[in-house]
């Protein structure tokens, strides 16, 4: 054992190129620039597990000793997150504001065409985003990995195999949203809702597609801290839905079709802005369509479903909340106040879903590059400040809880009924401030499938079944029903951040090598374009 670990120092020590560019990027401390480092198993040799042992190969971050050494460490790691994340957030608070948007110019149509858009974009949309989010979250792994390992050719494959995957799951969700009336009937929903709703979500069926494209381009600009941009084409399609909402809802008179058209035109324009930044200027990562793009597709499609899988179980338990909702007496204002709350949520919640992504990244590149210590330092930067936001929002929430309705609907009664849940909401908000950054974690380390079992067992079979025993058997209502429904967040939250301090970062940075070499096909040697 002796002669293999002095072995392996002195592979970590031979001054090969790669090992200098791993030396030279860490110095430079940029997030783009510390993705770029390389690595083998050998360079993990002495990183620290979570309970801080000492390293002793050179390209890690040093260890922290003093207050001065924490200090610069978060100072340096809050720049690289949120130059990361801050970029990343606004572009999701720009598309999601797209939907609240909508949401806002069909609310003063009337309260029954707001709650058939609160169920088609809060539940049929958001059940096409959670899974489309999900499978291609399987990017933020391989490419921050193997961005991270050097292998910066395979990225424009790993891109290509996730478009051919997720439009074929677009193919496979449209009849859900054709045949949306007698789902949302079966599931006890209000008949008159449920055909409104169900209307609206035959109108948004285009902008899956468009989903589809989206999420897979932005995971590969993300995993290359290309983020800027992205930012901009998001805030433009911002700019674009709320002409096109003003023009279609009330200077044409189009009513609900007019603002789901809207809202399909916004999301197409976010889509095709990306990939023309994809093909026309990230020549490093994209080097045209690939033949290699269908090698080793079920692989991809195992990490992809496994992906999927972990953000559904998580974006599919909050948005039970509202077909619960639809079966409680008054469901009309029960359901309003509800969407209502989940849209002020949602905002925040794109703040998260920034340092979610900035995570992932973080993680997935300095495992990739073999400095594992590095890791678990953004792993602790992330988690603390994101447990900041939660609470200063939860705070704003309830200083504001009986005006911040206003802007959704003129309707005093509704207006009322969600000042009586706003309490929930700001509890809601410091738990989502937290569990989309251990998610990240996850995803940045390829742990999908374990968070799936953790997932599934803390939100349905713990936390699902006691809303509806508080809501329903024990007469709380929508108070019930969120409540029990948040025990299942917090239950999940708690077992994922002991996940992540058990874990052990040095096997981490060993797995997203092989990982790296596992998914790389046969090499960047055989990435060819199609079409010379």
């Amino acid at each position: 054992m002796q002669g293999r670990r002095d072995g392996q120092r002195a592979d970590a020590d031979t001054d090969t190129p790669r090992t200098q560019c791993c030396i030279a990027s860490a110095s430079t401390g940029g997030a783009g620039r510390t993705a770029a480092m390389g690595g083998d198993a050998s360079t993990i040799e002495g990183a620290p597990l979570l309970g801080g042992r000492q390293a002793s190969h050179e390209h890690d971050t040093p260890p922290v000793r003093t207050a001065g050494d924490a200090a610069r460490m978060v100072w340096d790691e809050s720049k690289r997150l949120w130059g990361i994340g801050l970029p990343i957030a606004v572009g999701m608070l720009s598309m999601y504001a797209i939907s609240s948007i909508t949401q806002m110019f069909i609310g003063h149509l009337g309260n029954l065409p707001l709650a058939a858009a609160s169920i088609g974009l809060s539940v049929f949309s958001t059940f096409a985003l959670g899974f489309l989010l999900g499978m291609g979250s399987a990017l933020e792994t391989l490419c921050g990995q193997a961005f991270g390992a050097g292998q910066v050719a395979m990225l424009g494959v790993y891109l290509q195999r996730s478009w051919l995957i997720l439009v074929a799951a677009c193919v496979i969700m449209t009849p859900l949203f054709v045949f949306a009336e007698p789902l949302l009937l079966l599931l006890g929903q209000d008949a008159d809702v449920a055909r409104e709703a169900a209307r609206f979500s035959i109108y948004i069926i285009p902008s899956i597609y468009a989903m589809a494209i989206n999420f897979g381009a932005s995971k590969f600009l993300q995993a290359q801290s290309k983020v800027t941009v992205p930012a901009y084409i998001g805030f433009g399609a911002l700019l674009i839905n709320v002409l096109l909402n003003y023009l279609f809802v009330y200077v044409l008179g189009w009513g609900l079709p007019g603002a789901a058209a809207a809202y399909d035109v916004a999301h197409w324009v976010i889509a095709l802005g990306q990939m023309a930044y994809i093909i026309g200027w990230c020549k490093d990562g994209w080097r045209g369509w690939s033949a290699a793009a269908f090698r080793d597709i079920w692989a991809f499609v195992r990490l992809s479903f496994e992906s999927a899988v972990m953000l559904c179980l998580e974006i599919w338990y909050m948005s039970t909340i509202t077909v619960l909702t639809g079966d409680l007496e008054d469901a009309q204002i029960a359901v309003d106040s509800l969407g209502i709350c989940m849209n002020i949520n949602g905002w925040e919640g794109m703040i998260f879903i920034g340092l979610n992504a900035a995570i992932s990244v973080r993680v997935s590149n300095e495992l990739g590059s073999g400095r594992p210590r590095a890791a678990w330092n953004a792993v602790m930067v992330v988690v603390g400040e994101a447990l900041l936001i939660g609470i200063v929002c939860m705070a704003l929430i309830l200083i504001f809880r009986d005006s911040f309705s206003i802007i959704f609907t003129s309707d005093a009664t509704l207006q009322r009924a969600v000042a009586k849940i706003a309490g929930l909401l700001g509890l809601t908000m410091v738990l989502n401030s937290v569990q989309p950054v251990v998610s990240g974690v996850a995803v940045g380390g390829g742990w999908q499938g374990l968070v799936a079992y953790i997932n599934l067992g803390c939100y349905y079979i713990f936390g699902l079944p006691l809303g509806y025993l508080l809501g329903y058997k024990f007469n709380f209502g929508v108070g019930g029903i969120w409540s029990g429904m948040l025990c299942g967040v917090t239950l999940q939250t708690i077992i994922l951040l002991v996940v992540i301090w058990r874990r052990d970062w040095k096997s981490e940075a060993a797995q997203a090598s092989s990982r790296v070499q596992k998914w790389g096909g046969k090499g960047t040697d055989e990435v060819k374009p199609l079409l010379q």
